[in-house]
């Protein structure tokens, strides 16, 4: 390797060692974060999450993602509710997924888990319908619900202040 290509390639191995050590692979630029808590009988479960509200940012969600910091997923918002046959899809996405789909007071419906999807179209990917009308869906990595027993019925708190103490 030519020696003046050396400080470039130092410096590109540095830039890709610190986006791998920060939990996460190349999230949405711009999209804001909240913190919040899923309650259950189990306790409380603080989350950090990246809010999608606009239709292009829930349509790109975490696609591209090769790694999904623990406890932290994407909320997505939506100013109208949906009705239960309406659905998220594995397109372009390549981590394992659970889906929590919610009601206006954050209560969980139904929890549905996705895989990733090898079609090189969307339309030879499943999609997972929530089962159960919604307004919000909390994306996380897979088994994050049932490592906390976090089920239908429990709820997610949006805002640190209204999570009760540990």
């Amino acid at each position: 390797m030519p020696a003046e290509l050396r400080p470039w390639l130092a410096l590109l191995l540095s830039a890709a060692l610190y986006g791998c050590s920060s939990g996460r692979a190349a999230p949405q630029e711009g999209l804001p974060a909240i913190n919040g808590c899923f309650v259950s009988e189990a306790g409380a479960v603080p989350v950090e999450l990246e809010r999608a509200r606009t239709p292009e940012q829930r349509r790109k969600g975490l696609m591209g993602r090769t790694l999904l910091a623990k406890d932290t997923g994407m909320l997505f918002e939506y100013s109208e509710a949906r009705d239960a046959g309406h659905g998220f899809w594995m397109y372009q996405t390549l981590i394992p997924l659970d889906i929590a789909y919610l009601n206006q007071d954050g209560v969980i419906g139904s929890i549905r888990h996705m895989v990733p999807c090898t079609s090189p179209t969307g339309s030879g990917c499943p999609t997972y319908p929530a089962g159960v009308a919604f307004i919000n869906a909390v994306e996380m990595n897979a088994g994050f619900f049932r490592e906390h027993r976090i089920s239908a019925g429990d709820r997610l708190y949006l805002g640190a202040e209204n999570c009760p103490p540990r």
